[in-house]
């Protein structure tokens, strides 16, 4: 009976412990995920800031303009 216990006991430990690492991947991979996202979100901003404003006069010459049945 004691034995039945231990083997129990450490199979629960194993199995913790094989849990405790794939949690620890995982979070490492949410890390890298949100730093992406960060690293993206910045990249669309300064994009962003890059465009003319809407219905603002571009700044080029009206011959660099294509034609609107282009």
């Amino acid at each position: 009976m004691p034995g039945d216990v231990d083997h129990r006991l450490n199979e629960l430990e194993i199995k913790a412990s094989f849990a405790e690492d794939l949690l620890e991947q995982l979070n490492q991979v949410v890390v890298r995920q949100q730093q992406q996202i960060d690293r993206l979100q910045r990249e669309l901003a300064m994009l962003r800031d890059t465009l003319p404003e809407p219905g603002a006069p571009s700044s080029g010459s009206l011959r660099d303009e294509i034609p609107p049945h282009w």
